[in-house]
């Protein structure tokens, strides 16, 4: 994606954010990582300091992990930041 439409989804969904949830709120992002260490820490990093609650579940073969992180955020533009801040992690996947 170009940074104009990393933009674009962000401006939509920090709309559909603001008509579906009332603030503040528990969110659910969810990730898929390469297993592995550094990655695992590197999620771990970007929510590091909040109370969130990280569930992860490895993949069949053991390549990838699902990362279920649940945070209770103030307002849509906190949802963003995390998915910019977890988005700088090569090969994440969100969903």
């Amino acid at each position: 994606m170009t940074n104009q439409e990393v933009e674009e989804f962000y401006t939509k969904l920090k709309s559909e954010l603001e008509k579906t949830t009332v603030f503040p709120a528990e969110y659910l992002y969810k990730f898929i990582l390469p297993s592995g260490e550094e990655k695992r820490a590197a999620i771990r990093a970007v929510f590091a300091g909040t109370t969130a609650s990280i569930e992860e579940k490895p993949s069949s073969t053991g390549k990838y992990t699902a990362y279920s992180i649940r945070l209770k955020v103030q307002n849509p533009d906190e949802v963003i930041a995390y998915y910019k801040e977890a988005g700088k992690i090569e090969g994440i996947i969100s969903l």
